[in-house]
């Protein structure tokens, strides 16, 4: 345990130069599912391991020590951890328990208001068009899910610009990107070091997204020209896009704005990415290193446990 519960720390410190690579060099939807696990993964690590150095913190009190029957002198001899070091964990722990609940509370509660909003919208196809001059386009997940777009956008592009747009968000209602954006938010709550994971993957959607829109009509330029195209059409109108959407994929802009536009737009003009298996196996190994050692550390606390049996 001395060693093994820092390791989960150190990675989340590392991780986060990973995430521009695999947004930027990695298949889109291998790219999000692996900055997910990562953000996901490390965040529930890190919180396990300040947990195990909080724990051995209090086993130091004699009070706290008898509750489970073990031996607070022999704890202060044998812990392994400063208590200095075990009171920073649980203040940290502490933190991150807050934060985590406050981000699932707050998203279970914007899931649920967009389900309502989606359930409330008579659709033909999941289509809602909404008159409104402003362009703009968006997903709403629900039971079933519905894709948004107004007037405005609808003359701001020609027939097959709509068949992109609206194939780009129908993607991301049917590969359920919400949901990988909110577990690496989740990890990020916990962790606030794996931030620039959950960024990536608010970005990986988009790009998941174009390359199925892609995929769906067999034009890349045409995908391309149809994202900067509603992109600068919904640049002065992002600020009328409903809240409970844009929340949802943790948007700030609409969907078409969403990420940064010329890196889109540069990727679908390139040749498709590839899964990248380099990138792949150093994520994975993170990974796997960081549930070896969260359970080596666990293991070992509990044999400290054992040994402070009173």
């Amino acid at each position: 345990m001395r060693i093994a519960v820092y390791i989960p720390l150190l990675l989340s410190l590392l991780a986060p130069l990973g995430a521009r690579p695999l947004a930027e060099r990695c298949e889109p939807r291998l790219a999000t599912w692996l900055l997910t696990a990562s953000a996901l993964l490390l965040g529930t690590a890190t919180t396990i391991s300040l947990g195990l150095l909080t724990i051995t913190g209090l086993i130091r009190f004699p009070q706290l020590a008898g509750l489970g029957h073990w031996s607070a002198h022999t704890a202060q001899r044998d812990d392994p951890a400063e208590l200095s070091v075990a009171l920073i964990a649980g203040l940290l722990l502490g933190a991150a328990v807050l934060m985590a609940a406050r981000m699932l509370w707050r998203r279970a509660r914007t899931l649920a208001t967009a389900a309502l909003e989606a359930a409330c919208m008579p659709a033909e196809d999941g289509l809602v068009v909404i008159e409104d001059e402003a362009p703009n386009a968006f997903a709403i997940p629900g039971l079933p899910g519905r894709v948004v777009v107004s007037t405005g956008m609808l003359h701001t592009l020609d027939e097959t610009e709509r068949h992109i747009l609206l194939a780009h968000e129908r993607a991301h209602l049917t590969s359920r990107h919400y949901a990988f954006v909110a577990l690496a938010q989740l990890g990020a709550a916990a962790n606030p070091l794996l931030r620039p994971l959950a960024t990536a993957v608010t970005y990986t959607i988009e790009r998941w997204a174009d390359e199925s829109a892609a995929a769906a009509t067999g034009d890349r330029e045409g995908v391309a020209r149809t994202v900067g195209k509603a992109a600068l059409a919904a640049h002065h109108a992002s600020g009328r896009t409903p809240g409970a959407a844009l929340a949802i994929l943790g948007r700030r802009t609409p969907l078409a704005a969403a990420g940064p536009v010329p890196r889109r737009v540069a990727a679908l003009l390139a040749p498709p990415f590839g899964r990248h298996p380099v990138l792949a196996a150093v994520t994975a190994t993170v990974l796997a290193v960081t549930v070896l050692s969260t359970a080596e550390a666990a293991h070992d606390l509990h044999l400290l446990l054992e040994a402070v049996g009173a």
